[in-house]
């Protein structure tokens, strides 16, 4: 009674640890859950907030940015980003504003607008931030980064679930589905599981040829797109 209760224990799942990319993959839904409970394996002592986040494969990414000249729009300004995740999805149960402080929230990179976008190089901060921002805006119109405030259901402070949508032009990869229990804006207990997201059938072996032999891929890309024009121009000859 002295020592007070100790922090909880996190034991997380998901529904699927593969995805399966296959020809007329149209989006998926992830249903992330677990339990929160004590160190000896009963329920937790208090209540707690819960966070759980979705996040893809990481990779360089150059960003243009168009600009209008004489009717005609170009690339102008560009700057590379170090490492943006493919894919991003945050759920909690309530608003993270109200669960953490802003600088809890950029250590754990809880939202958006704390994802760390670091640029290759030397950046104006202002113009960072507008390439940051535009990167966001991008992936979120396309579904590859998402926010769901109240998106995760907690039963009597003891089991947790949060459903994540993935679009169908979700990148493949090891995904980390990393959850977290809060109290009193601070991270507790926190635990990590994968998910993988891969291709299979001719889509597969497609992305595995392309990646192999990417110069006999390109000839023969080439080749077919010859063979399809020279193919309707015939057709249309004969109408």
């Amino acid at each position: 009674m002295l020592t007070g209760a100790r922090d909880p224990i996190l034991v997380p799942e998901v529904s699927q640890h593969e995805v399966a990319l296959q020809q007329g993959f149209t989006g998926t839904e992830l249903l992330l859950f677990g339990a929160i409970l004590s160190p000896e394996g009963s329920r937790a002592a208090q209540d707690y907030d819960i966070v759980v986040v979705l996040r893809g494969p990481t990779q360089s990414v150059v960003l243009r940015e168009k600009q209008k000249v004489a009717g005609l729009w170009i690339n102008a300004a560009s700057t590379q980003l170090r490492s943006a995740p493919g894919y991003y999805a945050i759920a909690s149960s309530r608003p993270i504003a109200d669960i953490v402080d802003d600088k809890t929230a950029a250590i754990y990179e809880l939202g958006l607008k704390w994802l760390q976008l670091s640029p290759i190089g030397a950046i104006d901060p202002d113009e960072q931030a507008r390439f940051a921002a535009g990167l966001v805006d991008l992936n979120r119109r396309n579904g590859l980064y998402r926010e769901e405030e109240g998106g995760v259901k907690i039963n009597e402070q003891v089991l947790y679930q949060a459903r994540i949508g993935l679009p169908s032009r979700v990148p493949t990869g090891t995904y980390t589905a990393e959850t977290y229990a809060i109290s009193k804006g601070r991270v507790v207990a926190s635990a990590t599981s994968q998910v993988e997201v891969r291709k299979l059938g001719v889509e597969r072996a497609i992305a595995d040829f392309s990646a192999n032999y990417g110069f006999a891929y390109g000839l023969l890309a080439v080749a077919i797109s010859v063979a399809m024009g020279w193919l309707a121009g015939r057709l249309f000859a004969l109408i």
